[in-house]
C-alpha cells in the first residue's frame, strides 16, 4: 500500500473543508443563492489580488486566460512585447502567433529572470508596443520576476503590463494596483487550493480603455461580456458551479490565515527546501531569482531526471514535477505552494534522498532532511 504526497506545482493538494464542499449536491447557477456566492467569491479575489478592480472568473485553465489578455486588448496592426524565460513565457508569444499579432521578444536564459531595464530599452525604442507580457513566476523554471520593478518601468509608457501570476498568487506577493498591473493572469489549481478549471483575470482602468478599441476575434474570453454579467453578480456562460463554491471556502481559509502569514510560511518553507538540496550537494537551477512557490534544482550528472521522478511517484507515492521542453530530464521541481506543510516537505526530502542513493548518487544520506529540518524550526 502507498500513500500518496502530491509536491507539484499544479495542480497542488486540496485542503479537507474544500473537498467536503465539493461533495454537496450542486445547485443550479441561475438562482440569488448562487449569485450571493459569486458576490463573495469576487471580493475575497479582490483581497487576494491587492486590487479594487474587477476580477473576472473563466471556466478554463490559466492558458485561457492568457488568451483572452491577447484577444481583449490588441487589434490587428498592434504590436506586443513579450518576456521568454520558459515554457510560459512563450506560451504568451505563441497566442501572439496565433492571432497574428506582431510582437518583439526578449529571449532570457532559462533559469535567470529578466532585467527591467531591458524593457525599458525596448519600450524607449519602440513606441507602437501596446503591451507587455511577463510573468511573476515561469513555473516551468521556479525563475521570479521582480514585477514591482518593471510595473515602474511601465509607468513611464502608455503600454499595459499584463502579468502570468498563474503559479503564483497566494503563494508570492503581487500587489496588482500598487505596482501597475494592468490584467493579471491566474488559475485555480496552485496557491488557490481548488482542482484546475477556474481562471482569473484582474482589469485595470487603463487596460479597459484598450479592451474598448479591440477588435480581435474573440467569443467565449470577451471580457466585456463577463464585466456586465458580473454586474448582476452572474456569469455569461455555463460556470463550474461546484468549482466556484470550492473556491468560495478556498478563498476563506486564505483570509483566515491572512496573505501576509501565508507569504512568510511560503518563503520558510522555500527556502528550506533551497537549503536541504544544497546540503545534498545538488545545485538550484535558479540560484539567484528563485520564486517562493516552486524550486528547480538540477539532476545530478549521472542519474536520469526522468526516471528520478517516476520513482518517487510509483515506487514512493511521492509526486514532484520534472522539467518542460529543453530541460526535460535535466531538472525537477518541488512545489513549497497552497496546502503543501512542512510534513510534506519531510516526507518528500526523505523520499528524494532515498531514490537518489539507489540510482547511485553518493552524497551523506539524512543531510537533507536534517537541513530542512533545521530551517523549518
Amino acid at each position: 500500500m502507498i500513500k500518496n504526497y502530491l509536491l507539484t506545482p499544479g495542480p497542488t493538494p486540496i485542503p479537507p473543508r474544500v473537498l467536503e464542499t465539493m461533495a454537496r449536491p450542486i445547485i443550479h447557477h441561475r438562482t440569488p443563492e448562487f449569485q450571493k456566492i459569486i458576490q463573495e467569491v469576487e471580493e475575497d479575489l479582490k483581497y487576494v489580488y491587492q486590487t479594487k478592480n474587477e476580477v473576472l472568473i473563466f471556466a478554463a485553465s490559466g492558458t485561457g486566460a492568457m488568451e483572452g489578455a491577447i484577444s481583449n486588448l490588441l487589434s490587428p496592426g498592434d504590436k506586443a512585447l513579450v518576456v521568454r524565460g520558459g515554457k510560459f513565457g512563450e506560451r504568451f508569444g505563441e497566442i501572439c502567433k496565433a492571432y497574428g499579432i506582431e510582437f518583439a521578444a526578449i529571449d532570457v536564459e532559462w533559469g535567470k529572470a529578466v532585467d527591467p531595464k531591458k524593457i525599458d530599452d525596448v519600450l524607449k525604442k519602440d513606441k507602437l508596443i501596446k503591451a507587455v507580457y511577463t510573468t511573476l513566476c515561469e513555473t516551468s523554471t521556479g525563475v521570479a520576476t521582480d514585477i514591482e520593478a518593471v510595473g515602474k518601468v511601465l509607468k513611464n509608457y502608455e503600454a499595459a503590463l499584463v502579468v502570468d501570476a498563474i503559479s503564483g498568487l497566494a503563494a508570492t506577493p503581487i500587489k496588482t494596483d500598487e505596482w501597475g498591473v494592468d490584467v493579471c493572469v491566474s488559475g485555480s489549481q496552485k496557491g488557490l487550493m481548488i482542482p484546475p478549471g477556474l481562471a482569473f483575470v484582474s482589469v485595470s482602468h487603463k487596460a479597459w480603455a484598450l479592451i474598448e478599441k479591440s477588435t480581435l476575434p474573440k467569443y467565449y474570453f470577451d471580457f466585456k461580456a463577463y464585466k456586465k454579467a458580473l454586474g448582476k453578480q452572474d456569469t455569461p456562460f455555463t460556470p463550474a458551479v461546484n468549482l466556484v463554491i470550492a473556491l468560495r471556502e478556498a478563498l476563506k481559509i486564505i483570509k483566515e490565515e491572512g496573505l501576509d502569514v501565508i507569504f512568510d510560511r511560503h518563503k520558510k518553507m522555500a527556502f528550506s527546501v533551497r537549503s536541504a538540496v544544497k546540503a545534498m550537494g545538488l545545485e538550484l537551477f535558479s540560484p539567484d531569482a528563485y520564486s517562493d512557490g516552486v524550486t528547480a534544482v538540477k539532476v545530478p550528472q549521472g542519474i536520469d531526471g526522468e526516471k528520478l521522478v517516476k520513482t518517487m511517484r510509483d515506487k514512493y507515492g511521492v509526486g514532484i514535477a520534472g522539467g518542460q521542453d529543453e530541460m526535460k530530464g535535466k531538472i525537477f521541481r518541488i512545489a513549497t505552494m497552497g496546502y503543501i506543510t512542512p510534513s510534506d516537505l519531510i516526507v518528500c526530502l526523505a523520499t528524494l534522498e532515498t531514490a537518489l542513493s539507489e540510482m547511485g548518487y553518493k552524497f551523506q544520506l539524512g543531510s537533507g532532511v536534517r537541513a530542512l529540518e533545521e530551517t523549518l524550526k
